[in-house]
């Protein structure tokens, strides 16, 4: 009886091989499609290519980044087997060669689901390849920027650990690609920067938002002391904490904008204490600031959006994203909301060339 048995078997695995060879051909042409869903999680950041006008990436809050180049039409995930984390805070695109894009880990959005950052990266070959540059322990990344002659000149604002007091945080410069970074603004353990502006036509003269924000299991502390803005007219070298007009006490997280036709204008969205809140405008880079808006739903939930823009070729038009994406053209003194596909608005980039041309994210 066993004989039998044994031919048996062998027939049956001979059979098995056959059906898996037959298997593996039929197989052979079929190739995985994604069926869904389309829809992911929020966008964190975007960055146009003032070259090339099909060109945009965004950067989402556990996604990593994502690059199209047909308007928008179709995306590619470009940061996937370089980046240690998914999480982006900020991208840039370097003006003098749009080859290399800066971009920071670990979102600002500091709500109750927060990915921790893991660093800087840098790209010079418009996101084919991605290399680690540096600052692994500076928390979530507001904002980076980069010189508009020299790309290895960068800037980044670091909020820092949202969870605990950590050391690198603050306003980081490197001068040689990211190959090394020098901290030239540091104020707390416990206070990060969240946003930076450079001027358009002196890059000497560079403004830096403060904040100071700790995620707590059951809460989020927003604002202290010693939060607010900060400017330098040496290249970051030296700063001063700028004041006229601008709240006092409690500061918030605060936003940065300036306006290419009219260099010397800054706007600052501030979160503040005691009814403090609002939109500030600078006509004398800084010097002195004038409240021209405190419209309630431009700081909607501040720790989670927190974001002013403004049309490079005329600083009366203003954008504000939060709950709802916020237009004004004369100033600040009325707004309308315009319609987006989603009430979740973060950030945006304008075509400094094509105004007409811009990106929400």
């Amino acid at each position: 009886m066993k004989k039998p048995l044994v031919l048996l078997f062998a027939l049956l695995g001979l059979l098995g091989q056959a059906q898996e060879s037959s298997l593996s051909e039929t197989l052979a042409d079929l190739k995985f499609r994604n069926v869904g869903p389309t829809r992911g999680g929020r966008v964190a950041t975007v960055a146009g290519i003032e070259t090339s006008p099909s060109e945009f990436y965004m950067g989402a809050s556990g996604g990593g980044v994502w690059k199209t180049k047909d308007y928008g039409q179709s995306w590619r995930n470009v940061s996937d087997g370089f980046f240690a984390t998914g999480s982006i805070g900020a991208i840039r695109v370097a003006k003098s060669d749009p080859d290399i894009v800066y971009v920071g880990t670990g979102s600002d959005g500091i709500r109750s689901n927060v990915i921790i950052g893991k660093g800087m990266y840098r790209t010079n070959d418009a996101g084919e390849s991605w290399s680690f540059v540096g600052l692994k322990d500076a928390g979530q990344i507001g904002a980076v920027e980069i010189h508009p002659d020299n790309p290895e000149i960068c800037f980044v604002a670091a909020i820092g650990n949202p969870f605990g007091p950590n050391v690198e945080r603050g306003v980081f410069k490197t001068i040689d690609g990211g190959q090394s970074w020098k901290k030239v603004l540091f104020i707390s353990d416990k206070t990060g920067a969240c946003d930076l502006e450079i001027h358009p036509t002196n890059p000497a003269i560079i403004y830096a938002s403060v904040w100071t924000v700790d995620r707590k299991p059951w809460t989020i502390l927003s604002g202290s002391e010693e939060g607010g803005v900060y400017k330098s007219i040496d290249g970051g070298e030296n700063w001063v904490k700028l004041g006229k007009g601008l709240p006092k006490g409690i500061i918030g997280k605060s936003d940065l904008a300036v306006c290419l036709a009219d260099p010397d204008c800054l706007y600052v969205l501030m979160e503040a204490e005691n009814g403090q809140n609002g939109l500030y405008f600078s006509d004398d880079l800084g010097d002195s600031f004038v409240l021209i808006s405190d419209e309630k739903s431009l700081l909607d939930r501040p720790f989670y959006y927190c974001n002013v823009d403004v049309d490079p070729t005329n600083s009366d038009v203003i954008y504000v994203n939060t709950t709802g994406c916020h237009k004004s053209t004369d100033k600040g003194k009325n707004w309308k909301r315009l319609s987006t596909p989603h009430g979740d608005n973060h950030d945006m980039w304008i075509d400094p060339l094509l105004p007409a041309r811009m990106m929400v994210a």
